[in-house]
């Protein structure tokens, strides 16, 4: 049996920002720099840091309310900011240049992801029950996926708004996107069709992160809820797979590693655990964190490297072997 994936804390930064980190991503290489982690704050800014050291690259202001999510162009040429303000901002990673201000009222902005070709970026909107899909080559908004409502219900209804949609993954070939909303319930889409496929049941708390695994034919998919699981589902076959319990409270964000083989988990619990998919069991529990644990982010490729940012205003930096 292949020997599980151990992490080890590379180095932390303490208030890397003036308060709560609530995102975090990995900004591809490209030929003239290394990648870089990109981080959201409550604090309204979004910050850039260079591994190992995690030396502070550049500070974006522009944003007037907490920083939500952020996403990075697969080129790691551009990247999105999106904030409480319900504004997505996209800029030059280099230059810090806006690219586009994205807005659809009365949409929210939640997590968001672009898909891997990097001809589309996915938002998650929030109490509008839908995903918008933006093309990145004109930044027009080029489709809108609703979840569906429950039989009987009417637009009006208070249920509406548990569909509040929170998180979005795409599949690995961009054909699927999943999107989790707070009453639990995960939606998969057709891209191509714009078509709502199923749902994933399960979960009956908030969904606030998923991810599909790096495997090819895409169909495996992770989730974090507020119910302290994290569940893995075969996507395509509606099933589910597998539930991995051991968190205390929320989880508040999953990740996977780029061999598919070892989950990553962040958790009001304060804590990161690593989990064995074939063992359905959590490895490893880091306790470096002083408040709850928003993201948890794999680094792609170029040497295991996981990052992790909390309410606690700092960053850990962790190497995978």
């Amino acid at each position: 049996m292949a020997k599980s994936m151990k992490l080890a804390g590379l180095k932390s930064v303490e208030n890397a920002h003036d308060e709560s980190v609530w995102t975090a991503t990995w900004v591809p290489a490209t030929n003239s720099r290394s990648p870089l982690l990109l981080t959201g704050s409550l604090d309204e800014t979004v910050k850039l840091w260079r591994p190992d050291e995690l030396e502070l690259v550049r500070t974006n202001t522009g944003h007037c309310l907490g920083v939500v999510s952020v996403a990075a162009h697969p080129s790691g040429v551009i990247a999105a900011s999106a904030s409480l303000d319900s504004l997505v901002r996209v800029f030059d990673v280099d230059t810090n240049a806006t690219i586009a201000t994205l807005e659809a009222p009365p949409s929210e902005v939640w997590q968001m992801q672009f898909n891997p070709k990097g001809t589309t970026l996915a938002v998650a909107g929030g109490g509008s029950a839908s995903i918008k899909l933006w093309d990145t080559a004109t930044w027009r908004l080029v489709s809108t996926l609703s979840v569906p409502r429950p039989q009987g219900t009417k637009p009006s209804d208070k249920s509406s708004n548990k569909k509040f949609v929170l998180s979005v993954a795409w599949s690995p070939d961009g054909r699927r996107l999943a999107c989790g909303s707070m009453d639990g319930t995960i939606s998969v889409f057709d891209v191509a069709l714009a078509k709502f496929l199923h749902h994933l049941e399960g979960h009956y708390m908030p969904v606030r992160s998923l991810v599909f695994s790096p495997e090819p034919d895409g169909r495996k998919l992770y989730s974090a809820s507020d119910d302290s699981h994290v569940h893995i589902y075969d996507a395509e076959g509606k099933a589910i797979i597998g539930a991995m319990s051991g968190h205390s409270g929320w989880v508040l964000s999953v990740d996977v590693s780029p061999n598919g083989e070892t989950i990553a988990s962040g958790s009001s619990d304060k804590t990161v655990k690593l989990w064995d998919f074939r063992m359905r069991a959590a490895i490893q529990t880091m306790s470096n964190h002083s408040d709850q644990v928003w993201a948890v982010a794999f680094r792609p490729s170029g040497g295991g490297r996981l990052a992790s940012v909390s309410d606690d205003k700092s960053i850990s930096l962790y190497h995978c072997s």
